[in-house]
């Protein structure tokens, strides 16, 4: 009896083993189709202002965009990964889950991406990403399965996801800001220049799309980097988070195959929709958002790339002439991005319930 109840238990084991390793291998498929869609998503951001002012061709732009992008996670550190798993608390739930969590805000997150692309409206994956986690995280097991970071606004190092809508926020902020800026100044310094001058300007867009692309790699690659690794500490039982080097490896190669699907609707958007874009107004835009979003990702800030290239754009057309940026569509984009993360948290949820019911 005593060899049958073990034999027993041993199976139950195998099984409770297996079942997670089948959700681990979920987690992480899903990671690399969010990435896909963060690719396609983020690359008509990285290239529309490069492909609106004739710089290079659409598919050029995206292939040269790409390559960018699978250097940027390699090189630039893992802060983002690290702020990002730290933004839900799965402590005190069972494994499986826990990853039930992780799985079903990653569906939500790619469906909100995919219903913004098939529109063509620049809305954020990385909002996306976490309301949907969130809202799975809450229906789980109630607010406090959010890491909120409200304390650490007294000590001065944001945490959580205090720290994550401060980045958030704060970023097109500045991606306005200095656009409006680098117009000025660089109106200035071309005031003089000679009509030949827009072939030299179109050139040096190839340096800072490259540019751009290697700041989108060290920020929104290490999102999914920071799921798969939360995923793989969750099915292990691991008590220490860590970034394999596979994993950046293979986030990084995935979502530069999403930029080389592209995402032909919202570069129309964000090409031709906001403001009419001429070689100077492109690489002012450019140089800006890469600074703001690597100097981000260097802070452990996750940005999103929507928000600070469409910003830019904004300030930008706003310094030249502000009558003719068209206000209108800008102001679709910002009611989008409002609704993102509650409508993507709503969705996660859903979904976490309808899966807890499934296969509880």
């Amino acid at each position: 009896m005593i060899r049958v109840r073990d034999r027993a238990y041993s199976i139950l084991a195998s099984l409770s083993m297996t079942t997670l390793s089948m959700m681990v291998t979920s987690a992480v498929g899903l990671v690399l189709v969010f990435e896909f869609t963060n690719g396609f998503h983020d690359a008509s951001n990285m290239v529309a202002t490069m492909i609106a002012s004739r710089a290079l061709r659409p598919r050029q732009a995206i292939a040269l965009v790409a390559l960018a992008s699978i250097a940027g996670p390699l090189l630039g550190g893992v802060a983002v990964a690290n702020a990002i798993a730290g933004m839900v608390d799965l402590g005190g739930l069972a494994a499986d889950a826990a990853l039930r969590v992780v799985i079903t805000g990653l569906v939500g997150a790619i469906t909100w991406n995919l219903v913004t692309w098939v529109s063509g409206t620049p809305s954020s994956s990385s909002f996306a990403l976490f309301g949907a986690l969130g809202g799975a995280a809450i229906e789980s097991g109630g607010s406090g399965r959010v890491n909120w970071g409200f304390e650490s606004i007294r000590n001065g190092r944001l945490t959580g996801f205090t720290a994550i809508l401060v980045a958030l926020v704060a970023s097109p902020v500045l991606g306005f800001a200095l656009g409006w800026l680098a117009k000025h100044v660089s109106g200035r310094l071309l005031a003089r220049a000679r009509p030949g001058i827009t072939g030299r300007l179109r050139r040096l867009q190839i340096v800072t799309s490259c540019g751009l692309a290697f700041a989108h790699g060290t920020n929104d690659a290490q999102k999914g980097m920071g799921i798969v690794a939360l995923a793989l500490m969750l099915g292990r039982g691991d008590a220490k988070f860590h970034v394999p080097t596979w994993t950046i490896l293979l986030c990084a190669t995935t979502i530069a195959l999403g930029t080389l699907a592209g995402g032909w609707r919202i570069i129309r958007t964000l090409g031709y929709g906001i403001y009419r874009i001429r070689p100077e107004h492109a690489l002012d835009s450019q140089l800006v958002s890469a600074f703001v979003i690597f100097a981000a990702g260097q802070l452990g800030g996750p940005v999103s790339t929507t928000q600070v290239v469409a910003t830019s754009i904004m300030g930008v057309g706003a310094a030249e002439h502000t009558r003719r940026v068209r206000w209108k569509r800008a102001g679709e984009i910002a009611i989008t991005w409002l609704t993102t993360i509650p409508v993507s948290g709503l969705l996660g949820g859903a979904l976490h319930a309808l899966a807890r019911v499934m296969f509880h």
